[in-house]
């Protein structure tokens, strides 16, 4: 990947997941796709995951992956990054932590879509700015066709007990 967060690892095709709302996505994702390389989002049935919506993120995947839309951004994780990004692109969600954060957000997305494979980023969020927790994160390709990823269900935990502490402290 051409971009690099510092303090976040990256693995490919993770093995496993410790936090249980990102290894209950991954494994839901994973049987849902059956024998396929990955699902369609017609084979997403939110009700399904009804006890990790907060956490989760859906994106659409522009063409050439020049960028990433937001269709759907949990209210968990929309609590973390102090908004909601929904029907934004990834450049403009990002715009105001600069261009080496939209870079590295980009990298991440663009290698589950170009490989087709489960991408997991964890670690430090200080490249978004003071106050921001460790994350863990995992990025699931979805293909109508089967060949082509038109989108991407990510999952995205933090201590969440900590930064709803932190946003109410910050209330008058």
């Amino acid at each position: 990947m051409t971009a690099k967060l510092q303090g976040t690892s990256v693995d490919i095709c993770p093995d496993q997941l410790e936090h249980p709302t990102l290894a209950a996505i991954h494994a839901y994702w994973d049987a849902k796709r059956g024998g396929r390389a990955m699902p369609a989002r017609a084979d997403i049935n939110p009700p399904e995951l009804r006890e990790h919506l907060g956490w989760i993120i859906l994106l659409d995947v522009l063409p050439d992956l020049s960028d990433f839309r937001y269709r759907l951004v949990g209210t968990k994780v929309a609590r973390y990054f102090g908004g909601d990004g929904t029907g934004q692109t990834i450049s403009q969600a990002f715009q105001a932590f600069g261009a080496g954060a939209i870079k590295g957000v980009q990298a991440v997305h663009r290698k589950a879509a170009r490989d087709r494979v489960p991408v997991r980023a964890r670690g430090e969020a200080a490249w978004l700015a003071d106050g921001f927790d460790y994350f863990d994160s995992v990025y699931l390709p979805l293909s109508d066709d089967g060949e082509t990823v038109n989108m991407i269900l990510s999952a995205f935990v933090f201590d969440y007990a900590v930064v709803r502490a932190s946003s109410e402290s910050a209330l008058p």
